[in-house]
């Protein structure tokens, strides 16, 4: 009887979950509801299987109590609304019905088109108009009025009496009580950006749109029992069990055959692999042929031929038509099928990697590839995918974002009317306890409780996209987002429950550094580099020295400091032990101690006591220690005896992925019950089985790691043997882990003369000839992105600039522009200062702009004058430096502060001071904050002494009660030099910023 129902997925208007509503529709007896949430279909089918699901829970318990069981009826649709105005509301009959309504919202929201006051003929779905007073519309056979209770006197002499099969029972529903009616009203405020108070009835909800039992609805309509038995003939006629008459367990929705039949895919897989086996293993490698059989078996038993060849199509895309690079990263790399097809770069015999990690025979869904392309390749990839697949058989995965913590106090003190000074005071964490008192406040985290974790609005997936066997607006509507591609309007974890796995197309800048690193050797040094060439790369020793030595700045995965401190701490000097660091730097695994154990026992490996056979066999690599999900599974397999399939669920529900506790209980009751027939006692099962609860939640895949790790060999060749075109990569592409002048700080380090902008040699991005570097435009802070491009594009077109009033007249750039470049220093080619210049300009384009015309049939002069001596400083320079680039190129931080002192100890030396208190003097690199077991905070930093090199400082509580950086900078510390196996850093004691001399503008 309920035909507009709202959840919150209503963004800002609901404010029911969707089992909330379920739960509280059996409570008062209901047995059909239509949810209509407000364009959009994000909880409908979560709506229909969330019916059946708490039917069947509560049968038992009916049954026991002497009831009859019962299941709401779910039906669906989409409430259809332009800002705040009703339209009307569609009503699927059937699955048919639901695709017709999502696709005609996907169509206005794809191109941006106004919803129709009057919908297009749907042949499978119910359209519900609401009742006016002044509404004598001609229905068509599937079009209603739905009419409110309280506007029943209004029917009196209606024409719509004259269609009496036409009026339904209208009961909206939105809150549940007077409370959520409140947050209602905070919803709508936020929704409208104005005051509370200021929100009208108009643009609100009725206070009554809750639900109530059904005999109490059908008694408001007593005087009308037709409109209430046209109601119940509605409801009757909508069917959409179809989407759960297999049960609740999701069967695949992914496309089903990528040749057209499973025939087809299963021949050019096996052709494609067998390739791929020779250009990978060589002719005759046994034990390749032997695993390429055994995946390809379970790959055609799952039948999931066509992901891997909807994978490999992306892959030789990318490669063969675009020239692109890729990574093939996560558990897709335990598969020798994945690394025969070139979809991954990892050798899964060489690593010992289990194909379970990634699939088996247990498994339902469809694997997961994880394809990383750099960050300004990988549109092209998206959009070749959208156009190889039909419409709505493919799109973007969507994400709900919730309201958070600060965000919601902001938004409630924004709607209250709160001067935005109290509203920060009530964010900032330092006034928590002054807060505590405030009455203000209080307010504040009583609404913030109710709305906490609301869908706030949709957005899009990182990189996920589904590629449907039958239209995905069957299960959805699309949006279109600023991205440009049609995305769902739900998130992975509903496309798991329906039954999507997503493809994972991914970027990041560390593949654009090295990308564009092979295009610069290529270009200055007529080298080509196989950057493919991995099993050379690791074999290095160059390459492993600079591992062990833990500097590698600027290479992928492995220039943090903390990565840097491990690196050096393990000596690590090759791949193995890389791809261990890889794995125990995540901060679950530090903080579960295992970082530690594993170094300890790294350094020690005769003192290791296993604690059978079995595991010295299966973790000597990690001596001892679950470092990866593949040991979790070697240990259920080889241990206990579990299938490989069975470890690998046991695995994977142990990571907090299963979702059935019993059948979890199950699982590790087969454990013990099989370690117990493998012949080893109570005790040491009980043991194991402890390591095993304990490290599989911060276990990683190893699959994983490697990947990492083979991208952060690539990086670290080209930074060894090409440094000066590598880092001009890492500066051009950025997303390195540290802040710009790092990295042009490393780039002056590998001998390159860097160079400030300059109009007639500089580029949009750094560009290197030989050993010279210049800065490009799009660094330099106001520059107008016209200009960015127009400078490079004129020069190269028409020659170098011969002066002032040649650039200005070729560019038309405007004076304000024009002052930037030249106090930057970018018009040095004239020989003229930065002060005669500026003075110039002002002479040429006068202090209004004036209009420079590209067809003058003379060039025309202006005025000179004989200007005094201008005073230059080096350190205005700087200055002006700092401001526009951020940074001071050729003018070290040390050399604005006013004291000549550097420190009695320098980073190189620091191994020589051991247990001493030295005072240095570092420029602040970056810090990092923690939260000891006392929930206290400590902080790590980062600094560069004055001969430019890293060193690390510790700041405790005891000494540092509070945040102890005050930004960029050069600080005097004093601390004590303490070594941890056998990296050095300061435990501080005083630490302090030191004063800098003004800028002599400024004086």
């Amino acid at each position: 009887m309920f035909l507009n129902v709202h959840s919150s997925y209503s963004l800002k208007y609901g404010t029911q979950r969707i089992d909330q509503l379920i739960a509280t529709a059996r409570s008062l007896g209901i047995h059909q509801m239509v949810l209509t949430d407000i364009n959009n279909s994000t909880g409908a089918v979560e709506f229909i299987r969330e019916c059946y699901k708490q039917g069947i829970a509560k049968e038992a318990d009916e049954i026991h109590k002497g009831n009859i069981p019962y299941q709401i009826k779910p039906v669906a649709g989409i409430e259809f609304r332009i800002d705040n105005r009703l339209l009307y509301v569609g009503i699927a009959k059937n699955k048919e019905g639901m695709r017709e309504l999502n696709e005609f919202l996907s169509h206005h929201n794809i191109y941006n088109i106004p919803l129709p006051e009057v919908p297009p003929e749907m042949e499978h779905v119910y359209i519900i108009y609401p009742f006016q007073k002044s509404f004598n519309p001609v229905l068509k056979a599937n079009e209603f009025v739905g009419i409110r209770a309280k506007q029943l006197n209004l029917l009196y002499k209606h024409p719509l009496l004259k269609q009496k099969e036409k009026l339904l029972v209208w009961h909206p529903v939105t809150v549940s009580d007077k409370i959520t009616y409140r947050l209602h009203e905070y919803f709508r405020a936020i929704e409208l950006n104005t005051l509370l108070s200021k929100v009208s009835d108009e643009q609100k909800c009725d206070p009554d749109e809750f639900l109530i039992p059904e005999v109490e609805l059908t008694q408001q309509f007593e005087q009308y029992p037709f409109i209430v038995q046209n109601t119940q003939k509605l409801i009757n006629s909508c069917d959409l069990s179809v989407y759960f008459e297999d049960g609740l367990t999701p069967t695949s929705k992914n496309k089903f055959f990528y040749t057209g039949d499973f025939e087809g895919d299963k021949k050019m897989l096996r052709e494609l692999a067998e390739e791929g086996l020779k250009y990978r293993y060589g002719e005759n490698n046994t034990e390749a042929i032997e695993r390429l059989e055994k995946e390809l078996r379970i790959i055609e038993l799952k039948n999931f031929c066509a992901y891997f060849l909807i994978t490999f199509d992306i892959v030789s895309y990318a490669m063969n038509k675009c020239g692109f690079y890729h990574v093939g990263r996560g558990s897709g790399a335990n598969s020798i099928v994945a690394y025969c097809l070139r979809i991954t770069d990892v050798d899964p015999i060489d690593l010992d990697l289990y194909f379970e990690r990634f699939l088996h025979e247990k498994r339902t869904s469809p694997p997961d590839f994880d394809i990383d392309f750099s960050w300004d390749e990988r549109e092209v990839i998206q959009r070749y995918i959208f156009e190889r697949y039909p419409q709505w058989h493919v799109a973007f995965l969507g994400t709900m974002s919730t309201f958070k913590d600060r965000a919601i106090i902001r938004e409630i003190g924004k709607v209250l009317g709160l001067p935005k000074g109290e509203i920060d005071s009530f964010t900032d964490p330092t006034k928590e306890r002054e807060n505590s008192e405030n009455t203000t406040y209080q307010k504040l985290l009583a609404v913030h409780r109710y709305m906490k974790s609301m869908p706030n609005q949709r957005s899009i997936h990182a990189g996920g996209i589904l590629i449907s066997e039958e239209p995905i607006t069957y299960y959805t509507a699309l949006d279109m987002p600023p991205k440009g591609f049609p995305t769902v309007q739900w998130d992975m974890y509903e496309a798991e429950a329906i039954g999507y796995e997503k493809f994972d197309i991914l970027s990041q800048r560390g593949i654009g550094h090295i990308r564009e690193a092979v295009q610069l050797i290529k270009k200055n040094k007529g080298r080509e580099i196989d950057i493919h060439d991995f099993k050379t790369f690791k074999e290095d020793e160059k390459l492993n020295g600079i591992l062990k030595e833990g500097q590698p700045i600027g290479c992928f995965y492995i220039e943090s400091p903390a990565m840097r401190q491990l690196l050096k701490k393990l000596k690590c000097d090759n791949y193995l032990t890389l791809v261990a660091a890889s794995s125990i730097i995540r901060p679950g695994v530090a903080s579960s101690g295992m970082m530690k154990s594993y170094i300890e026992r790294y350094h020690a490996p005769d003192k290791v006591v296993y604690l059978c056979e079995v595991m010295k066999e299966r973790l000597s690599e990690t001596y001892g220690v679950m470092v990866y999900q593949e040991d979790v599974i070697k240990v259920c397999h080889y241990f206990a005896g579990l299938d490989l399939a069975d470890a690998d669920i046991l695995r994977k529900a142990m990571s907090g992925k299963y979702r059935s506790k019993l059948a979890f209980d199950e699982l590790v009751n087969k454990f013990f019950v099989s370690a117990r027939k493998e012949g080893h006692s109570e005790e040491l099962i009980t043991e194991v089985w402890r390591q095993i609860s304990s490290f599989a939640g911060y276990s990683f895949s190893k699959a994983h790691s490697a990947s990492f790790a083979v991208e952060s060999y690539q990086s670290l060749f080209l930074k060894t043997y090409y440094p000066m075109e590598f880092m001009v990569a890492v500066l051009n592409n950025y997303g390195g882990f540290y802040s710009r002048w790092v990295y042009v700080h490393e780039l002056q380090k590998t001998g390159a003369r860097v160079h400030l902008p300059c109009v007639n040699c500089s580029d949009d991005v750094v560009n290197i000839k030989d050993e010279d570097a210049y800065l490009g435009f799009i660094a330099v802070q106001g520059l107008e992105e016209k200009n960015i491009k127009i400078i490079p594009q004129e020069r190269n077109a028409n020659g170098l600039y011969i002066d002032l009033e040649d650039f200005v007249r070729r560019t038309c750039i405007s004076l304000e522009q024009a002052i930037i470049l030249i106090r930057l220093g970018a018009l040095r080619f004239t020989g003229k200062d930065r002060k005669t210049l500026l003075w110039d300009v002002h002479n040429y384009l006068g202090f209004k702009q004036k209009k420079v015309n590209h067809a003058e049939l003379f060039k025309l002069g202006y005025k000179t004058y004989q200007l005094p001596v201008l005073a230059d400083s080096e350190l205005e320079n700087a200055y002006t430096e700092l401001e526009l680039l951020g940074y001071p190129l050729n003018y070290k931080m040390f050399d604005f502060l006013k004291t000549p002192y550097r420190g009695d100890v320098m980073a190189a030396d620091l191994h020589k001071h051991l247990g001493k208190t030295v005072r240095m003097v570092g420029n602040y690199v970056c810090e990092k904050t923690v939260h000891t077991i006392k929930n206290t905070k400590m902080w790590f930093g980062t600094f560069l002494d004055a001969n430019g090199d890293f060193f690390d400082t510790t700041h405790f509580p005891n000494s540092t009660p509070m945040y102890p950086f005050k930004g960029k900078g050069c600080y005097l510390i004093l601390g004590k030099v303490v070594e941890d196996f056998g990296f050095q850093s300061i435990e501080v004691l005083k630490f302090a910023k030191l004063d800098i001399q003004m800028n002599p503008v400024a004086i």
